[in-house]
């Protein structure tokens, strides 16, 4: 097993939720770090572990960011990180993987599962070696703790429930 280092700037952790019940608002999180330890071509057996900046979250708008990090939302000032650490990982197929752990929201922990892929290895143009990697779930965001909602005049509510995250990973060998 090698040890990766994550390229955030190569890398995104990105969400989508409904909005109205018609649209959905997309946004990420700009700052992260991870412990990837792992063979890239198997990651049966890898030790694998995030920490998400809540603080960092963007959807493109002040007032909207400014909001899920208050105490309606995520309460960053109380809870300033999102932590996912895996604790088994199936393989589903050719460079297709179950990443199934434990997430952590605020104060309330929930096993969840990622659908991932092996996307392949390349060369930067520095001659490092760079790895990359592509893993989506779906979460209920109310059993986590983020309740806030506001009903519609004309039926349904401002914030659904699910919320899609997708990760698209570029690592390299740690030093």
């Amino acid at each position: 097993m090698k040890k990766w280092n994550v390229d955030a700037a190569h890398s995104t952790l990105g969400f989508s939720v409904k909005h109205m019940m018609v649209s959905k608002v997309r946004g990420n999180f700009g700052e992260f770090d991870a412990h990837v330890e792992a063979n890239e071509t198997d990651l049966t057996g890898a030790n694998i572990q995030f920490n998400i900046k809540v603080p960092s979250i963007n959807t493109n708008s002040a007032d909207r960011d400014n909001h899920l990090r208050s105490a309606d939302f995520f309460d960053a000032e109380t809870y300033p990180e999102i932590k996912f650490v895996a604790n088994n990982i199936t393989k589903k197929g050719d460079d297709k993987y179950d990443i199934a752990g434990d997430m952590t929201i605020k104060d309330v922990t929930k096993p969840v599962v990622f659908d991932a892929e092996y996307e392949g290895k390349g060369t930067n143009p520095w001659g490092q070696e760079v790895v990359g990697f592509t893993a989506e779930t779906k979460i209920n965001r109310k059993d986590f703790g983020l309740t806030w909602n506001q009903a519609l005049e004309t039926g349904g509510v401002l914030v659904g429930e699910d919320v899609k995250l997708s990760l698209e990973i570029q690592a390299n060998p740690a030093e």
